[in-house]
């Protein structure tokens, strides 16, 4: 993969580990499955504008915080 797609999974991860939260707990906030979280965070799947958000809803935060 790009080193951008790695470099997004390492924010997800990031934000989500400060939140105390795991991947399934963040999957099922952000209605995703927790292997697609996972595959995000180690830079395997490159994801949606849409997943994205649904991800930074999960967390809480907004899109732009997310990037």
């Amino acid at each position: 993969m790009k080193p951008v797609v790695r470099k997004f999974g390492k924010r997800v991860r990031q934000l989500r580990v400060e939140q105390g939260l795991t991947q399934e707990a963040l999957g099922d906030k952000s209605g995703l499955d927790m292997t697609y979280i996972g595959r995000i965070e180690r830079g395997e799947q490159n994801t949606s504008v849409i997943a994205a958000e649904m991800i930074a809803k999960g967390l809480g935060i907004t899109l732009e915080q997310l990037f």
